[in-house]
């Protein structure tokens, strides 16, 4: 087993590529903040299969996170993470610090501006700026040809998809289902924050979203009382607090009055200290033919 190139440097991981791009070898790029698990390894997965050179970045970015927010003790285990991406056949794991990427000196960013001040923007003013200006780097230092996202964070693969398409960015975004534990809990860093009973309230999110899902396909479209139902769902375990529950378009993340073509279902709950999101998307009934 064979570990991958271990490099923490702008400039190093820009030399072990070259050759690569020069070759007309595809790199492939799973940007993640460590702490690798069953969500990250199926874009892992995807990667290595469709790619000539897989990166991974591992990086806990500062700059995605509010004042009381979980940075400094946010997981982090590059040994783990390196011997993972060694299983995965990776060939380079960029773990830069954060001098490396953010200079003392540091003050430009990048800014979506219609997509990200509603759902997870509404709760945490700033995140997404410091999500936009971080991929750019990634994609600027890097310059990968394909980059790999989960499902689970909907408004996030919506606002890259954005960026690259405003700012012209050669990068295909190609987006992975959310991956669950088998009781259907959307597989996350934050999970390990929870306690036991906050474990067990915390698959209402799940049932919630299938429980949607079964009444739109009864015949139920008005999303304000999709919504009514998803909100109780949640409500009834007993340490869930609603951040917000949404049924919106899946690109711009505009409120839906009824479901009558694919949408978003979008949900954040507060358990404890760990705050999770999780979302579905949904299409109406079929409808008979005329």
């Amino acid at each position: 087993m064979e570990r991958p190139a271990l490099i923490q440097t702008v400039s190093a991981v820009r030399r072990r590529l070259a050759p690569e791009r020069a070759a007309a070898r595809t790199i492939g790029l799973v940007p993640t903040m460590g702490d690798l698990h069953e969500g990250h390894l199926s874009l892992i997965r995807r990667g290595r299969s469709d790619s000539d050179v897989l990166v991974v970045s591992d990086f806990v970015n500062p700059t995605q996170f509010g004042p009381g927010e979980d940075y400094r003790r946010y997981p982090r285990d590059l040994d783990r993470d390196a011997h993972i991406c060694a299983q995965e056949s990776v060939d380079v794991l960029f773990a830069p610090s954060d001098e490396e990427m953010y200079s003392e000196s540091f003050s430009t960013y990048v800014v979506q501006e219609t997509l990200t001040n509603k759902l997870c923007g509404a709760s945490r003013p700033g995140h997404f700026r410091g999500v936009t200006t971080v991929v750019a780097k990634l994609f600027n230092i890097i310059q990968p040809d394909v980059s790999y996202w989960g499902q689970k964070d909907a408004q996030q693969v919506a606002v890259i998809k954005r960026m690259v398409k405003d700012l012209d960015f050669p990068v295909r975004v190609v987006v992975c289902p959310t991956v669950r534990e088998p009781d259907g809990l959307a597989i996350s860093s934050r999970n390990r924050y929870l306690s036991p009973p906050q474990r067990k309230d915390a698959t209402s999110l799940y049932r919630a979203l299938q429980k949607t899902k079964e009444i739109v396909a009864s015949g139920e479209t008005d999303s304000s009382r999709l919504l009514t139902e998803i909100r109780a769902t949640i409500a009834r375990a007993p340490s869930a607090k609603i951040d917000y529950a949404a049924i919106v378009h899946p690109e711009t993340l505009q409120d839906v009055d009824n479901i009558d073509r694919e949408a978003l279902v979008a949900v954040a709950a507060w358990f404890g200290s760990a705050r999770l999101i999780d979302n579905l998307l949904i299409s109406p009934p079929d409808r008979p033919r005329k």
